[in-house]
């Protein structure tokens, strides 16, 4: 096998998990191919925004700006009961309103700009991996083969996943049950129904877009999978459309037409060997709350470093194995909440009963809080062992801080993405213990707008990916967590 690499990883499919992967790697140190199957991109937008996890994602890297004014909506749904996100600190219903074409575009100009090398019109055909790297095969636009030495390559390449059927990772779940009819249409006359309509025969959403178009959402409580087309034409939507509503909009122009289904599914592994997934290659569910795109730039995050660490040679041995461990649980959990809201969005009188115990469990603050946390993705929190601090495994909130350099908010200190030693207490000591990783760990001291903003903690160890990895006072606890996470200290 030729052992030349091409880049230390081949990032297949350049949608927005693999584009925010490609730019996590870059900050990392990795050398990165996107091989992406799309010559251009399709101006199609599924997602129309992102949970509050996302944007606050984003926001670390300091690509918020680039978005332009950002709205965010306190008021979302569980399951078609509306409610106020905010009932949690930090929460909304996430940002609105940001097509998922001018997300993707956003990404890809931040991975250029970091060096990614982003090739389009590369078809995946196959790979194979030994214990040196892996080789992929893509065809390209001229219709030649050309194959692609990596280290590592991550599948980010939506719910088919050639990569992931390529490396014989399972895809277990449930097949769908019910679809959904998507389209973007201009001249329609449509009202708006943002939080969805619920009639005898079916259920209706609409959503304002851009220039005048309407995001038509459609799903008829008798329509059968069998012999489906992912691409619909738009004389079946409006003739669903007029069954269900009433209504014709077939005088309007269709820009984009679509379809979707409740299957369920989730890959037994996220990581096989030298291949690993993310985004929609490793889970796909019914698309309740805008989590999907949200989930896969999470994956992005958490990958992206760990896998630039290992390539670079300074990871701890296991550290790559924690990507699974740590995504697999919350893509479980995000497959149950969107089976659960499923349940009762779809189906007609025979569902009722659940929809109105969801009402009657939603009016209470807690059950708001704990549903406002699981949408947003708020309330993740990796399991980082037995007697870890409270915060441990939980995201650096955004807060103000008062620094030697000035005023800061927390997501600025992770803009390089490296790790944060933020000492909250003026603690020489512990900043001489963080001294030996200068190179992977920046020291911040700093003091919060309010004692409680950190729980309390003298000092608090931040990963890359925002999320807190040691809180306390112990500089044997302390190193520690620096060995378990970022691997030996620079012996210089």
């Amino acid at each position: 096998m030729d052992s030349k690499l091409d880049a230390d990883v081949i990032v297949v499919g350049g949608g927005p998990t693999g584009l925010m992967l490609a730019g996590e790697l870059r900050l990392g140190g990795a050398s990165v191919i996107v091989a992406e199957a799309l010559e251009q991109p399709t101006g199609q937008s599924r997602a129309l925004g992102f949970t509050t996890r996302a944007l606050e994602s984003f926001d670390q890297r300091g690509l918020v700006p680039r978005f332009g004014g950002l709205e965010t909506s306190p008021m979302g749904h569980f399951g078609g009961v509306p409610f106020d996100y905010t009932v949690l600190e930090d929460a909304n219903f996430g940002a609105r309103g940001i097509p998922q074409s001018q997300t993707e575009a956003v990404l890809e100009e931040w991975a250029g700009e970091l060096g990614a090398d982003i090739r389009r019109g590369r078809e995946f055909l196959s790979l194979e991996q030994d214990e040196d790297g892996v080789t992929v095969t893509v065809a390209t636009p001229a219709g030649e083969q050309q194959r692609l030495r990596g280290l590592f390559v991550v599948g980010a390449d939506g719910s088919h996943s050639p990569v992931r059927k390529a490396a014989g990772i399972g895809f277990p779940g449930t097949a769908g049950t019910q679809l959904m009819y998507l389209a973007d249409v201009a001249g329609s006359g449509v009202r708006l129904r943002p939080l969805g309509e619920r009639l005898p025969d079916g259920l209706v959403q609409v959503f304002p877009m851009p220039g005048g178009v309407a995001r038509i959402i459609l799903s008829a409580y008798d329509t059968t999978l069998a012999g489906h087309s992912e691409t619909p034409g738009f004389d079946e939507v409006a003739a669903v459309w007029q069954r269900v509503t009433g209504e014709d909009i077939s005088s309007g122009e269709a820009l984009w037409v679509s379809s979707f289904t409740d299957a369920t599914r989730q890959a037994d592994r996220y990581r096989q060997g030298r291949v690993l997934l993310a985004g929609d290659a490793a889970h796909i569910h019914l698309p309740a709350g805008g989590q999907g795109m949200s989930t896969g730039v999470q994956d992005a995050v958490n990958l992206g470093w760990k896998l630039a660490a290992t390539v670079r040679g300074t990871a701890p041995g296991d550290l790559l194995d924690t990507y699974h461990g740590e995504r697999h649980p919350v893509g479980a959990r995000l497959l149950s909440n969107t089976r659960a809201q499923g349940m009762a969005l779809f189906g007609g009188e025979e569902s009722q009963a659940l929809r109105d115990l969801y009402a009657e469990l939603i009016a209470l603050e807690e059950v708001q809080r704990h549903l406002a946390g699981a949408v947003s993705h708020l309330d993740i929190r990796y399991d980082l062992g037995a007697g870890a601090h409270a915060l441990a495994g939980r995201r650096l909130p955004p807060r103000p801080l008062a620094t030697g350099g000035g005023p800061v908010r927390t997501p600025e200190l992770l803009h390089p993405a490296l790790g944060v030693l933020l000492d909250l207490s003026d603690a020489p000591g512990l900043r001489a213990v963080a001294a030996g990783w200068k190179d992977r760990v920046t020291c911040v001291t700093g003091t919060p707008a309010s004692p409680e903003d950190f729980g309390g903690a003298a000092a608090l160890l931040v990963r890359p990916d925002g999320y807190i990895a040691w809180a306390g006072d112990d500089p044997d606890a302390l190193t520690g967590a620096l060995h378990r996470w970022f691997g030996s200290p620079d012996p210089a």
